[in-house]
């Protein structure tokens, strides 16, 4: 048998935000469609844990989510490109309808059908978060783009950014989120926790505000990937403290090529230079670490016991 070399560049691959903008746009509601059904179903969990996605070996799932006595578990696949509804129980079935370019209500009334067709009635509020100029779910019909490779490429980031983030988690002992991807904002993310409490998180744009203060009740140290948007032109890795403590923003962190960016209240390293370097894992490690440091010393948390000792 002949392993075929694969090369870094394949692994990290590029992802310019220009070139697949309009695909981005449309897989962002997509993934709240069926985000929005994991929210109805899942059990709450702090700082709404239950609500996002999570990576696998060929795209994205919601894990399993309960209905009555069965359970239920939507993927998108975006190696073979289908969208996958599996069910469990007397009678279990999978469903696989094709990711192909449509409009966002084009596969809201698919999606939701399918739902219905697999006896599974869920209700959702059918407008997008976290998005300027929300158009209902049903009635969008101009985000209809969706280009194959460049899903797969958000996906095989995804993928590598995951993997790295979850050694980063490894290192600590206290409270931590898993790594996931929250559909609000599309960004993948781990966050620590110092075990205080944190004061009121000011009102943020386009989000409930009860939703800001479940996820910002205790104080946390964030890092996470995002493809880019808005002002950020390309995609991303960011970090930040909340609340931001004094110091914070001065603070030495790794790579060269990281900054504070004072626009957005966090550090910032470009994806791309993370992509082009010897070692992207050690790379992507040192802005992780470095910006965590410096949350947990201006922000003096009790690092002997919350993270794990290097033996």
């Amino acid at each position: 048998m002949v392993i075929r070399s694969v090369s870094t560049f394949e692994y990290w691959p590029s992802l310019p935000l220009e070139e697949w903008q309009d695909t981005y746009a449309t897989l962002h509601r997509w993934t709240q469609i069926v985000g929005k059904v994991r929210l109805k179903q899942a059990p709450h969990v702090n700082h709404w844990w239950q609500v996002p996605l999570y990576v696998t070996a060929r795209g994205l799932s919601t894990s399993p989510m309960p209905y009555g006595q069965r359970i239920f578990e939507v993927q998108f696949d975006f190696h073979d490109h289908r969208l996958i509804v599996h069910t469990c129980g007397e009678g279990g079935t999978t469903s696989s309808p094709p990711l192909s370019a449509r409009s966002v209500a084009e596969f809201y009334e698919q999606f939701m059908g399918l739902l219905r067709s697999l006896n599974l009635e869920v209700r959702i509020w059918p407008v997008p978060v976290e998005v300027e100029n929300p158009i209902p779910f049903k009635q969008d019909r101009t985000h209809a783009a969706y280009d194959p490779e460049y899903a797969r490429r958000f996906w095989r980031i995804l993928v590598q950014s995951d993997r790295v983030f979850q050694i980063f988690r490894s290192r600590f002992i206290g409270k931590c989120s898993p790594v996931h991807l929250f559909w609000g904002a599309l960004d993948l993310a781990v966050t620590r926790f110092s075990g205080r409490r944190a004061p009121e998180h000011p009102p943020v744009p386009n989000v409930s505000h009860f939703v800001v203060i479940e996820a910002y009740s205790h104080e946390v140290s964030s890092c996470g990937f995002w493809p880019g948007g808005g002002p950020i032109r390309e995609p991303v890795y960011y970090s930040y403290a909340y609340p931001e403590p004094e110091g914070f923003k001065n603070y030495p962190v790794r790579p060269a090529s990281a900054f504070y960016s004072k626009e957005f209240g966090e550090f910032l390293l470009p994806y791309e230079a993370v992509r082009r370097a010897k070692d992207p894992d050690q790379e992507l490690l040192a802005f992780a670490q470095s910006t965590y440091d410096a949350a947990a010393e201006t922000g003096r948390w009790d690092r002997v016991n919350l993270e794990r000792m290097k033996t």
